[in-house]
């Protein structure tokens, strides 16, 4: 110890280096003596050898709650295994499935359990509590093997963790102390807290399952509670988000992008989601409604997309959404000619099309052809500058952009968004992406000039990383440039989260001719087949291409399209959760799991209900396809948390040299 105590005193009569620094917190604050660096190495080298632990990986979320909350519930199937892996010989199917029911939905399975038994004779809730307590225990045991006691007691809810650790490490066949623990376990019974040890332990086990989980985009737009899946990741033990397209408008909104806004809106109408606006964000629509009823009428083009599951009178509700949706369309084009005339970056001046069109013909020319426009509705699109807004359009767009950045609750669920989020994640040498990287055809790079700079590949989305944090961070600076950026994600022919040349949605609204309709991919989403192509794009991010992969969201895979590509390297897990995609894709999409094995890939049936899998033991996985097997099983060793506490370990080293 004289030795380091030396050492600190020249590092108080010198100038010390940062390393120095940090050597020297540490001995005075962490580690005082020797004894504490040597337990905190044997502590991390031990670590270290323990094996990987597994990851989720799920996408286009959409708003549909109760099948992602589902799929959160029982990791992708993760926990079915468990349990088949322990009692698969001891229990019916049957009741192996009412066992993982319970697990997923503790509070609401044991009323329905209690509800049924205590109609039995005398004594049959108890025993069968006791059972159950019993099971738990025993899948607690082997999913927390992969964990350090430190880390399954951080899990533990805190009433109980002194006695699930002493139910959970004292042996029970140590006869001096099996009394000891059926006594505990009774006593759990006697005192009426049985329920809420089962749920704390359920929910125990499903953080132990899975130890961390990746969105891959699109927590918003099409289905009906996003922001409950907002509170869900909030509350989550390990989370992190790569920003989608969709995801894009609505912190575009929040930064003060009026184009965001209109186009969120806009999608919210046509699916019949305005409730998430008001009713969860607490944002008045009343301006908005009553301008629409006063301007607009019925046109079928605008009529609101029915999902399984929807019902309302065209009539009336319906009436209204199409007034709506008209009403924010012909703004968001008028402001589309201003974005685009402000940012000749962008290069989209094609897109501009209320210029292209002739208000007396009723016509437009795209690319040399005219085509006849049909279902118009452009009584408020001054000919002669077909960008300008009525005066009670720029108040209502104003008062609504207000409320967007005033609402406490979305700027609380943005907050998180922009913070755990970002434009793609590299993570245990996986490539986390929502959408693509924008290639030429012969998968080159391709190049997005911007305020005299050229940014191509990992540079071009590092600079839209930036940008949306920094017009997140100031949504009322005079400066329009970063805002228009986050537009420019959501559609711009360069966007990495759009992937297309260009969205036709006024093609689709006006022009029955389909083949305007079309929208273009890049070339990207052909050469993401190739293995070679892959093998560069995970160069491109500092990854190793002999173990590495990317995964992609925002696709949807079709029926017989296959998820897995280039060899296994390149994986497409848009979840399909979204009832508006599900009858093209025939099912209810993929998620991935990756632990010390190697990679899953989870295919889902379509989500039924709560109710269902409570009453009837019904769960949505029906296949999972092995993507990779590893040859010699992945430990801590091989993560990235893994290189850190290898750090830490060398870091440590050199402490206990200065003792």
């Amino acid at each position: 110890m004289a030795k380091g105590v030396k050492k600190l005193n020249q590092f108080r009569d010198e100038e010390p280096t940062n390393e120095q620094k940090y050597l020297r917190d540490l001995m005075e604050e962490r580690f005082p003596t020797k004894e504490a660096v040597i337990t905190e190495i044997m502590n991390l080298e031990a670590i270290l050898h323990l094996p990987k632990a597994t990851e989720h990986f799920v996408s286009d979320l959409h708003g549909e709650y109760a099948a992602f909350d589902h799929i959160l519930r029982n990791g992708s199937g993760n926990i079915k295994n468990k349990i088949t892996a322990i009692f698969g010989g001891r229990l019916t199917p049957k009741r192996l499935q009412n066992f993982a029911s319970l697990i997923y939905y503790p509070e609401d399975k044991l009323e329905y359990k209690k509800h049924q038994l205590e109609q039995d004779e005398d004594g049959a809730l108890e025993q069968w509590y006791l059972d159950t307590i019993q099971r738990l225990l025993e899948l607690l045991q082997f999913v927390s093997t992969k964990y350090t006691r430190s880390k399954v007691r951080k899990a533990l809810e805190p009433n109980f963790a002194y006695i699930t650790e002493e139910l959970l490490y004292t042996d029970p066949q140590v006869f001096d102390k099996r009394s000891y623990l059926d006594q505990l376990m009774k006593n759990l019974v006697s005192m009426g807290v049985t329920d809420e040890f089962i749920i704390a332990t359920c929910y125990t086990i499903q953080q132990l399952v899975v130890d961390h989980l990746h969105v891959l985009g699109d927590i918003y737009d099409r289905g009906e509670h996003p922001e409950l899946i907002m509170d869900r990741l909030m509350s989550y033990h390990s989370v992190d988000i790569q920003w989608g397209n969709h995801d894009m408008l609505w912190i575009g909104a929040s930064a003060g992008s009026a184009l965001c806004m209109l186009n969120l809106l806009r999608i919210s109408a046509r699916y019949n989601n305005l409730a998430t606006i008001e009713d969860a964000y607490g944002i008045s629509l009343r301006h908005l409604t009553r301008f629409a009823e006063e301007n607009y009428g019925d046109n079928p083009a605008f009529r609101p997309k029915l999902v399984e599951g929807d019902s309302f009178n065209f009539d009336g509700e319906g009436l209204q959404l199409t007034q709506i949706q008209q009403a924010v369309a012909i703004m968001q084009f008028k402001l589309e000619i201003r974005t685009i005339a402000r940012e000749p970056d962008f290069n989209m001046a094609d897109r501009a099309l209320l210029t292209k069109v002739d208000y007396d013909k009723k016509t437009i020319q795209l690319a040399g052809k005219t085509y006849q426009l049909t279902n118009t509705c452009f009584d408020l699109i001054d000919p002669k500058d077909p960008g300008k807004l009525t005066a009670e359009e720029e108040e209502l767009i104003s008062g609504l952009l207000r409320s967007f950045i005033d609402s406490k609750s979305l700027q609380r669920h943005l907050k998180f968004l922009v913070n755990k989020g970002s434009m793609y994640l590299c993570y245990n040498n996986n490539l986390l992406l929502h959408g693509c990287m924008p290639v030429t055809a012969k998968g080159e790079f391709l190049p997005f000039k911007y305020h005299g700079k050229e940014y191509r590949g990992k540079q071009l989305v590092d600079l839209f990383d930036q940008q949306v944090r920094h017009a997140y961070n100031d949504p009322c600076g005079d400066d329009h440039s970063a805002a228009d950026l986050i537009w420019y994600l959501w559609q711009g022919p360069i966007s990495p989260l759009f992937g297309k040349e260009a969205m036709t949605t006024f093609e689709r609204y006006f022009i029955k001719d389909k083949a305007t309709h079309e929208e273009v991919r890049n070339p990207y989403f052909k050469l993401r087949h190739d293995e070679g192509f892959v093998d560069i794009l995970l160069k491109e991010f500092g990854l190793d291409p002999s173990d590495g992969h990317v995964v992609n969201g925002h696709t949807p895979v079709k029926r017989g399209h296959d998820a897995i590509m280039a060899n296994g390297k390149m994986l497409v897990i848009d979840g399909g959760y979204s009832k508006a995609y599900q009858p093209t894709t025939g099912f209810g999409g993929y998620t991935l799991l990756y632990n010390s094995y190697g990679l899953q890939l989870v295919e889902h049936h379509p989500f039924t209900s709560k109710e269902d899998s409570i009453v009837n033991g019904t769960d949505i996985v029906s296949a999972r396809r092995v993507v990779n097997h590893e040859v010699h099983r992945k430990s801590v060793a091989d993560t990235d948390i893994g290189a850190r506490l290898k750090e830490n370990v060398k870091m440590l080293r050199s402490l206990l040299a200065e003792y």
